[in-house]
């Protein structure tokens, strides 16, 4: 809606990374180790917070998700 939004550079980046290949599944593990370091490929909690505050700037329901969606137990992508 052409409406600007204030992003945190880890939700910017965690966008960017989902809107370059849009429909395509990112990994738990790529998601982690490009965002955070390869020592967080296991703590899937700061993931899925920040997916949380980043579908809250998008008012993006997270049980009827119009751009981020979920593959239980693999990672997100972005709606194509």
């Amino acid at each position: 809606d052409e409406e600007q939004l204030h992003l945190s550079r880890k939700e910017f980046d965690l966008l960017h990374l989902l809107a370059v290949k849009p429909g395509r599944i990112l990994t738990h593990q790529v998601l982690l180790s490009t965002l955070w370091g390869a020592s967080y490929v296991t703590e899937t909690h700061y993931l899925r917070v920040l997916v949380g505050h980043l579908r809250q700037k998008l008012s993006d329901d997270p049980m009827q998700p119009k751009y981020i969606i979920t593959v239980q137990g693999v990672g997100y992508r972005l709606k194509a």
